[in-house]
């Protein structure tokens, strides 16, 4: 073997030798720090992730761990061969590298949005009353983890050297020819996101379309809304494009009680003051109109005190009275605690201007487990992933909020005017508040439990809760809530000249009653103001 020859077979020996002894070499840094990440994950980031009192953080780390690792080791391989001769074998495995690294990443994304987004966001909407838990998640749910499958497939095919170009151009054809095939029921799709995302609804509330129909609000879903009906007594269902497009007054809001206004003729030779106070302690008397509860109590048993074959007066006057003591014993309760709360924001307001120390925090904490004991709720503790956390349970005391809405809605059941329907309608409204009465002052508690990251902002939370209360839990009977007696003018009728007025009057609920509860009332109101102008004013022939 001559000179050149041995030059030649030891460039051709060494030059291998050292790009394996390169690739060795990144291959043990790579086990290293898999071995580091490992230690990471698992053992560092849990610790400290096991302190905080949320545990969105130890659940995305739960869902995160392995497919880190995997895709930290994929990637280490893929690094570590990229300098070996790029031959048919190693390209293959380059590819698998590439592929598993596609899988693991597709892999990850999808947990992370089934077990972290899609949990936390259904907390979230029932913490906030959407209405859209129950119809967009479980459609988000199905649909993006397979957008993200079909997208990781194809980038697998395309690791290997699948030309897809072709398949991408003729299901954009067809998505186009489908879409325009189906372009009604999109249009009910992305209508129904819409109302579920911005909605101006809520479940139970009162709607008055623009054919003049009055329905509630039953469901919102991707195609249709549900109402029911309340002439009717059908439950409809509206394309959400149809819906969106009309113009639709919520009789619930800003208030859940419905404006009623019946017109009265009476006689002139009538003392029209005698007549108005007349007419004014009537609609006071009628246990189902709204108005100060003291005055409702004084005049409650002044009327209605004829017996009558289709009505028992006496025992609704019974079931009346005993609806609004317990209505007040609530309206009461909230006030103390609405006045406990706002007792709290002054505490929180001057304690935070110096920054929360431990004692200020204790006094913050034992501040509002007092408020809690109003509420009905308690404080409790228990052990999850080896953590002790807290959370709130209702007490049995009966003399709590909780407790005496539960107890003032039952009697109300006890109403002879409600219908088998209404048996479901109210339990239904108020555990729903009462459920989201506890989340929210769960929520605060959460706060305020581990308040060094948000101290002040304390307050501001205790101001929504109070917020909510006066809102959207029970609103308190207000001053422009009393009945009123307004004249109109006069009529002529056959002869006889007559003064008009109208009572206007709120009802306490008008989803009762197939929403015929409003002409009840109005019916009992007028028989008994004409009862009384009969037995006061006589006819006169002419």
């Amino acid at each position: 073997m001559n000179i050149n020859t041995l030059i030649l077979f030891t460039a051709l020996t060494v030059i291998p030798l050292q790009t394996i002894g390169f690739v060795l070499g990144k291959l043990a840094i790579a086990a290293l720090g898999a071995c580091l990440l490992y230690v990471i994950l698992f053992y560092g980031l849990r610790s400290i992730f096991r302190k905080f009192e949320s545990d969105i953080a130890l659940v995305t780390l739960n869902v995160s761990a392995y497919p880190i690792l995997s895709i930290f080791i994929l990637v280490s391989l893929k690094v570590s061969f990229a300098d070996l001769d790029s031959g048919d074998t190693i390209g293959w495995f380059d590819r698998l590298l590439t592929a598993g690294i596609i899988v693991a990443v597709s892999y990850w994304l999808i947990q992370l949005f089934i077990q972290v987004f899609v949990y936390y966001l259904k907390d979230y909407a029932r913490q906030t009353e959407a209405m859209w838990d129950n119809v967009l998640l479980p459609l988000l749910e199905g649909v993006v983890p397979f957008v993200i499958f079909l997208l990781g497939s194809a980038f697998v095919l395309q690791s290997f050297g699948v030309d897809l170009t072709g398949i991408w151009v003729t299901l954009g054809g067809a998505t186009f020819i489908i879409g325009f095939a189906v372009k009604d029921i999109l249009a009910n799709f992305f209508s129904g996101i819409v109302l579920l995302i911005d909605t101006p609804f809520q479940f139970g509330d009162i709607l008055e379309l623009e054919n003049g129909s009055i329905g509630m609000l039953r469901k919102i879903g991707v195609r249709v809304t549900q109402l029911y009906i309340f002439d009717d007594r059908s439950e409809v269902y509206i394309p959400n494009s149809v819906l969106q497009g009309q113009l639709i007054t919520n009789l619930s809001r800003p208030i859940p009680h419905h404006f009623y206004a019946l017109p009265i003729e009476i006689p002139p030779e009538c003392d029209l003051e005698e007549s108005q106070q007349l007419m004014w302690e009537i609609v006071f008397a009628h246990p189902d109109t709204l108005g100060d509860i003291d005055k409702k109590l004084t005049h409650i048993d002044d009327f209605f005190v004829v017996d009558n074959l289709e009505t028992n007066f006496a025992y609704k006057k019974k079931v009346g009275r005993q609806r609004l003591l317990l209505e007040n014993d609530v309206n009461l309760k909230l006030e103390d605690i609405e006045q406990s709360l706002e007792a709290l924001m002054v505490t929180i307001q001057f304690a935070e201007k110096g920054g929360l120390n431990i004692e200020e925090i204790e006094t913050i904490q034992q501040e509002y487990e007092d408020v809690l004991q109003q509420v009905g709720l308690e404080v409790v503790q228990r052990r999850q992933n080896k953590r002790i956390i807290f959370e709130l349970e209702e007490n049995e005391s009966q003399d709590t909020l909780i407790g005496l809405v539960r107890e003032w809605y039952r009697l109300w059941l006890r109403d002879p005017d409600l219908r088998d329907e209404d048996q479901y309608i109210l339990p239904d409204e108020w555990e729903r508040k009462i459920e989201l009465l506890k989340r929210r002052f769960q929520r605060v508690f959460q706060k305020i439990s581990n308040p060094h990251r948000e101290e002040t902002r304390l307050d501001d939370y205790v101001l929504d809760l109070v917020k909510w209360l006066r809102e959207r839990f029970k609103q308190a009977r207000s001053q422009r809530q009393e009945p009123k007696i307004r004249m109109k003018g006069t009529s002529q009728y056959e002869g006889f000249t007559l003064i008009k007025f109208t009572i206007e009057f709120y009802l306490d609920n008008a989803k009762l009653e197939d929403f015929r509860r409003g002409s009840r009332v109005s019916s009992e109101i007028y028989q008994e103001v004409m009862r009384h102008f009969k037995e006061s004013y006589p006819p006169v022939k002419p």
